[in-house]
């Protein structure tokens, strides 16, 4: 199993620590959850260059009220710890494959400088 268990004690080393991050956000008593966890698993055995991480939200309920899921499944990607996707539901396989391949081949020095841009815009406006 390329799947890493996420809780409140390891989530900002696991973002941190690794260039790209995928999450999914579950439950046990989830149908949905479930039946998208062979995706993500077989997905995890293809991608050894990207972390893969599931959260039981029963579980870790103060980390999913503070990243503000509202429904399960949820997926969060981040690259270089940037989150660059969210998204609630489950993805076929072909759009997980789609979403792993587009986040791989993003320009993050370009994602960097419009963060820095909007966030000048932001102080900005609030002078």
């Amino acid at each position: 199993m390329a799947t890493h268990t996420i809780t409140a004690a390891n989530i900002e080393a696991s973002v941190r620590d690794n260039s790209i991050v995928i999450l999914d956000f579950w439950a046990d008593w989830c149908g949905p959850c479930k039946r998208f966890a062979p995706t993500f698993e077989e997905a995890s055995e293809r991608h050894s260059d990207v972390y893969f991480g599931k959260i039981d939200t029963q579980a870790e309920q103060p980390l999913a009220r503070s990243l503000e899921i509202q429904s399960i499944p949820t997926l969060m990607v981040f690259r270089d710890n940037i989150m660059v996707f969210r998204q609630a539901g489950a993805l076929p396989p072909a759009a997980l494959e789609d979403l792993l391949t587009q986040v791989k081949s993003l320009d993050m020095d370009e994602i960097r400088a419009e963060i820095a841009k909007n966030e000048e815009e932001k102080a900005d406006a609030e002078a």
